[in-house]
């Protein structure tokens, strides 16, 4: 095992165990929705004062999302978007389980829903770390179609098990990026077979980048959902979700890409103009809700920047 997954691994398990989930699980059960929230306002002041591998990570995306303001403000702003991203991982839980009950609205449900019927070679689900993913993949269960997740194993065990993260599902199946060629052989057969395929657009995890431009900065996106979806001739649908109650999602899917190279143009650019497209609609979103991006990951970094290299 490389240092760098090593070390990734280690930290991982540091924050939450199986003694935290069971606390706020029992919470959930006896004091509801909102009263398992309560508890996150107190757990959430010991990340921002002693966690500071959590508080760097997500200062990158704080600095850049409010830019004119100073420390306080700033620190004060990540306190915010732990809570944000506790209150999420509660609703997950409590998605699955079934322990409540949320309204999950669909933007743009008929037009997938028109892709999924008509596409000759499947679609690709370009996700980010933005809102309840656990929320949008439940709705999409109503298109009838397996959804094959893109993701490495959850490196936090207690995470993984509470959460129920990598497993798979009846309609949700799992592919590795971590096995050969980062999975695009299973990749591109699933698409011939005109499944739905989600693949992370915000964080490489190793893959190869571009450079775009993200929050008024120079950031680095991996560009491999959008060369996938060119070889394959599969349109990419965007999908964003918000939080807009304690008890209200709304999961977008309206946003449709359709890479295609044309001959005589840089490939290079081609690529860095669709991962910019992408990155805009990211950025409007970021604006509208600041405190349910989840990137704790600075893509902005030189380490980022060398992974930016022409294909």
């Amino acid at each position: 095992m490389k240092k760098a997954e090593a070390s990734r691994k280690i930290e991982a398990k540091r924050r939450g165990n199986a003694l935290g989930f069971w606390f706020f699980k029992v919470s959930l059960r006896f004091f509801g929705l909102k009263g398992a929230y309560g508890l996150l306002y107190i757990v959430c002041v010991y990340y921002v004062l002693f966690d500071r591998t959590a508080v760097s990570g997500a200062a990158a995306y704080i600095k850049r999302r409010f830019p004119s303001h100073g420390f306080v403000k700033r620190l004060r702003h990540i306190y915010l978007l732990f809570v944000s991203q506790g209150k999420q991982l509660i609703d997950r839980y409590a998605i699955i389980s079934g322990c409540e009950m949320f309204d999950i609205q669909i933007r743009g449900y008929e037009q997938i829903k028109s892709l999924v019927r008509n596409s000759h070679h499947g679609i690709i689900l370009l996700t980010a770390h933005v809102g309840n993913w656990q929320a949008a993949m439940t709705v999409l269960k109503k298109l009838g179609k397996t959804v094959y997740l893109v993701m490495r194993p959850e490196d936090n065990p207690a995470v993984q098990s509470s959460l129920r993260i990598s497993r798979e599902q009846s309609h949700i199946k799992i592919i590795s990026p971590e096995q050969d060629l980062g999975g695009i052989v299973e990749i591109m057969n699933k698409l011939k077979e005109k499944h739905i395929v989600s693949i992370m657009g915000d964080r490489r995890y190793g893959f190869k980048a571009v450079e775009v431009s993200f929050l008024g900065d120079k950031a680095w996106f991996p560009y491999g959902g959008f060369t996938i979806a060119a070889a394959a001739g599969c349109p990419i649908v965007v999908l964003l979700s918000e939080k807009v109650s304690a008890y209200k999602y709304i999961v977008d899917v309206s946003n449709v890409l359709y890479p295609c190279y044309v001959s005589g143009k840089d490939k290079h650019q081609q690529l860095q103009q669709w991962v910019q497209e992408f990155a805009a609609l990211l950025e409007a979103h970021t604006h509208k809700h600041p405190y349910q991006y989840f990137l704790f990951h600075d893509v902005w970094t030189e380490e980022a920047k060398r992974a930016g290299e022409k294909p």
